[in-house]
């Protein structure tokens, strides 16, 4: 919602004075008061109180709320004009109100024989940069509709086929100057430069195993975990970095073929009490780098001393393979049958999302605001109010619930006795990754076949 504070452009109040807007105020609060008194059905496990349930605000109190428009409008007049009024707009005011409003439509993209897509992050307003388990790198221009391959990384050992497992993260930076993903070797990582996505630096002997997930302290700490339930500092600073000098032949001319530097991680953890690190996220408020093992526990470092802290089994917690951290607020755990919301200051769960699909598993989850959004097994994304504490409603159908349905795409399944004479079905895809661009007004979606076994891919925008 956009909020303006209106200056009068002539006499004493501006346009939006209208003293009748104060009975609607009061009328909706009462309504809500009465909507939090009424006793539900099952009570919640943790419950808020206000201080007062007066009615009555100050003339001062009075005065704001009539001088302020909410209208966006207003809002927008006010940008263009440079006015000096204040004025905000809540960024997740405009998913919100597409969400509600049945609004967004998918736009499905061919991805031809890629086989399942793990992560992705909007690169800028038309580019979207996704990983795959095949161990591609693919970048995705909305405008042209085109899919273009960034070559991967190898170390300074070389990688073997069997030691290509996928790229299963992709990260950038706060200032968006850099993008780090997983490397050719499925246990080291790559950092690209932006917006060029020239390779600056390969990061290797800090995992023996498989990277699974990576989170950015800053513009140049990067924490990794891996498989191997180690947890590795990266410091990437292109000023302490080493770069070959590509030799070439007397009379040959040297071809433009970029360089990059082989780094070493700053400090190696063992994460104690986990098998195999499953997620990783920051939480900026408290400072703190939570780790998802699938052993089910939740772990938590200290990011000032790369020391561990506590760690926590999760309540009956299956099939725990994502989890997302709320700006200054909580942790969300995707699980089997159910999303977990935990307190960041202790790990106790505050609420159990329980899915409204039996058996979908819970694949990828975001926050955008106060809006959870939920990438399940079964192809569809729903979206769970945190504040109102459920599911988000249409406001174009009564009484039911958001929900994005993807399209069905194709599997190759691959037959041993017959490897040429495969067959395509059609399948409903997993949503192992979404993403909101920078706007919120538009979704990237991807994944693929849930079966280990079955090989394909799905990917689709929706705006």
């Amino acid at each position: 919602m956009s909020k303006t504070v209106k200056r009068p452009a002539a006499g004493i109040y501006p346009n939006c004075y209208i003293p009748s807007r104060l009975e609607d105020r009061r009328q909706r609060a009462r309504m809500l008061r009465q909507e939090r008194r009424r006793k539900p059905d099952k009570p919640d496990d943790f419950v808020t109180y206000e201080d007062s349930d007066s009615e009555e605000e100050t003339p001062a109190q009075q005065h704001q709320v009539l001088s302020t428009s909410y209208n966006f409008v207003d809002y927008v007049r006010s940008r263009e004009t440079d006015l000096r009024e204040v004025r905000s707009v809540d960024p997740a005011y405009a998913s919100r109100h597409i969400l509600t409003h049945d609004m967004f439509k998918e736009t499905p993209i061919a991805l031809g024989n890629i086989n399942k897509v793990f992560c992705s992050q909007w690169l800028s307003n038309r580019q979207v940069v996704f990983g795959t388990k095949c161990n591609k790198l693919m970048v995705y221009d909305v405008n042209t509709r085109k899919v273009d391959a960034i070559p991967t990384l190898p170390n300074s050992r070389g990688a073997s086929p069997d030691t290509q497992s996928g790229i299963h993260a992709c990260q950038i930076n706060p200032s968006h100057s850099l993008l780090a993903t997983g490397a050719r070797h499925s246990a080291d990582i790559a950092i690209y430069r932006l917006p060029t996505l020239d390779p600056l630096c390969v990061g290797e002997n800090g995992h023996r195993d498989w990277v699974f997930d990576m989170c950015w302290l800053d513009d140049q700490f990067l924490v990794s975990g891996s498989r191997d339930t180690k947890v590795a500092l990266w410091r990437i600073n292109e000023d302490t970095m080493e770069f070959p000098v590509a030799n070439s032949k007397e009379g040959e001319e040297q071809e433009a073929v970029p360089t990059y530097a082989h780094i070493s991680p700053v400090a190696i953890k063992d994460c104690r009490g986990a098998q195999k690190i499953r997620a990783i996220c920051f939480h900026k408020e408290y400072r703190e780098i939570a780790l998802l093992s699938l052993n089910g526990y939740m772990h938590l470092f200290n990011a000032e001393t790369f020391s561990q802290k506590l760690s926590r089994k999760l309540p009956n917690c299956q099939e725990n393979v994502c989890i997302a951290c709320q700006p200054n607020g909580l942790y969300a755990v995707g699980c089997r049958s159910y999303t977990l919301l935990l307190d960041p200051r202790t790990l106790q769960a505050v609420k159990k999302i329980a899915s409204r699909y039996s058996g979908c598993g819970i694949r990828s989850a975001s926050f955008q605001g106060n809006i959870l959004t939920i990438g399940t097994g079964l192809g569809m994304l729903m979206f769970y109010d945190i504040r109102a504490g459920k599911y988000l409603e249409s406001q174009t159908s009564a009484s039911r619930t958001v929900v994005l349905k993807a399209s069905r795409g194709y599997v190759a399944q691959f037959p041993e006795e017959e490897m040429d004479n495969f067959q395509q079905i059609k399948y409903v895809p997993a949503i192992y990754t979404h993403c909101y661009d920078s706007s919120g007004t538009r979704l990237f979606t991807a994944g693929g076949p849930l079966p280990a076994t079955l090989i394909g891919n799905y990917a689709g925008i929706w705006q």
